[in-house]
């Protein structure tokens, strides 16, 4: 069959739109092969050694079927396989009930009330280590009228492109509230950025004081914390706030799967300020989101009266927040140098 191909090329002049068009078909077949062979490895099919025969098989037989068999019907036998795989992988359920990691073991829900806005299971662990710490759940009551502005949080485990993002929303009455969109991985589970995309992770909306959600970034995990408030009205923030609190509630009620390139951090805070008003086209960095503070400046969401670089280094809060540990002010003494961006309404180029 390989040699047929290689024949053909080396006797048929081809028009570059023809060769792009098959090298096209093979790179999608040789995708279809491969994410069909991942899905079956992370599965919930129990064993492990199980999943990796029937991965391989799938491959050994997707190769065979596509580019070595000469009964051009195995084609369409491949494909039959290959929905059902699909099909198979689509019904896999996510689940409120396994034995989950400590920090992500308990679900946050929200009462809305007019004005009045309880959440339920803030978490507000206190750190001796970043694995001796005390588990504390409490209630916020906090006002919408109250809220005043967003906090753009960028958190970087080793530099990079790629890091996580979350948001804290700030009040005039009240401590700042940190909402960290994040896997919900299990007690023996670790992150892998492939298993992620297969349905390994379901997803958790953890509400907490900044004093545990920084707090254990910047001075136990050591992960360099950029902390860039939000130009954004107030009116504008509280509609941000309420779509956060309708989704928590939804998974509260209905568990989701976390996938790194659909169901993340930063790509749920993008769909939220747009349902809040944000006006703006898809960027790469929103993938990408290890450069994504330098998107929000070109896009006027951050204070521009400082050169990008200058803004981006005053931003690093570790050593405040090193500083402030244990100190109820916290959330004040990381903020204390920064530069504080105008409001404006979300809106984006």
């Amino acid at each position: 069959m390989f040699a047929k191909i290689f024949s053909f090329f080396r006797f048929t002049v081809i028009k570059p739109s023809h060769l792009l068009a098959i090298l096209s078909i093979i790179l999608v077949l040789f995708g279809v092969v491969a994410w069909g062979s991942l899905a079956l490895y992370w599965s919930n099919l129990p064993w492990w050694t199980l999943r990796l025969v029937v991965s391989l098989a799938f491959a050994v037989f997707g190769i065979w079927a596509l580019w070595l068999s000469r009964r051009s019907k195995m084609r369409f036998v491949f494909a039959g396989v290959f929905l059902l795989v699909l099909a198979y992988w689509w019904v896999i359920p996510a689940s409120h009930q396994r034995i989950w990691q400590t920090e992500v073991a308990v679900m946050p829900h929200a009462e809305i009330d007019g004005d009045r806005v309880v959440l339920r299971n803030v978490r507000n662990f206190t750190y001796k280590t970043l694995d001796d710490f005390t588990v504390h759940y409490e209630d916020r009551e906090v006002f919408l009228s109250h809220l005043t502005g967003v906090d753009f949080f960028i958190s970087y485990w080793m530099q990079g492109p790629v890091g996580h993002t979350f948001l804290s929303f700030t009040f005039d009455n009240a401590p700042p509230l940190s909402i960290s969109i994040e896997t919900r991985p299990e007690s023996h589970e670790g992150f892998h950025p492939l298993a992620s995309m297969f349905k390994q992770f379901e997803l958790i909306y953890v509400v907490g004081d900044e004093k545990d959600i920084v707090g254990v970034r910047t001075n136990h995990r050591k992960e360099d914390v950029f902390l860039y408030p939000v130009r954004v009205s107030a009116e504008g923030a509280r509609a941000l706030f309420l779509i956060y609190l309708e989704r928590i509630n939804e998974l509260a009620a209905k568990p989701e799967w976390y996938n790194l390139l659909s169901n993340n951090c930063t790509l749920n805070i993008v769909r939220y300020a747009n349902r809040a008003g944000r006006v703006g086209d898809f960027n790469i960095r929103h993938l990408l989101n290890g450069w994504i503070d330098a998107y929000l400046y070109h896009a006027g969401f951050l204070d521009t009266d400082l050169p990008f670089d200058e803004l981006r280094q005053r931003s690093h809060i570790n050593a405040a927040a090193q500083a402030a540990e244990g100190d109820p002010d916290f959330s004040k003494q990381i903020r204390a140098s920064l530069p504080i961006a105008p409001a404006r309404a979300a809106s984006a180029p």
